[in-house]
């Protein structure tokens, strides 16, 4: 028997609890990289010049990315006003699930960033073709391979 199976369940609630926190801040890590990235070229001169087209996937972009940070850091923040009621299981619950729906949008808003980036550099059709390969890359190695398992 390992030692977490003996373990009590406010304990293991406990533990379960410190792991999601920290395993959140790996991704909000690059979800404020890829967020200051976004809003530093919003303000640049070449920005202003970009097309109608490439202006509404950066704003799509950046709403991903809005919705990636309010998710990642949701489960922190229910922690700090929900812990000291003996909710930890809600918090895991609904707070893996908020994970979940965060690294879906950061997903998306890496690869629309990698997207417009081959946009504006190489035109649509390598848009098109990187836009798909880093999605793919997302879901297979977040999503599938871990079903598999």
């Amino acid at each position: 028997m390992s030692a977490t199976e003996n373990e009590p369940r406010h304990q293991q609630l406990a533990r379960n609890v410190n792991e999601l926190l920290g395993e959140l801040r790996v991704a909000q890590a690059g979800v404020q990289i890829l967020f200051g990235f976004l809003l530093a070229v919003a303000f640049t001169g070449p920005f202003r010049d970009a097309s109608g087209f490439e202006k509404a996937v950066h704003l799509v972009t950046v709403l991903f990315t809005v919705a990636a940070t309010a998710l990642l850091t949701a489960p922190a923040a229910w922690h700090r006003m929900l812990f000291r009621e003996g909710r930890r299981s809600e918090i895991l619950r609904v707070g893996n699930r908020m994970v979940i729906a965060g690294l879906i949008c950061l997903s998306i808003a890496v690869t629309l960033t990698v997207a417009l980036i081959a946009k504006v550099i190489y035109g649509p059709v390598l848009m098109a073709v990187f836009g798909v390969l880093v999605g793919v890359l997302f879901t297979v190695v977040w999503f599938v391979i871990p079903r598999r398992l």
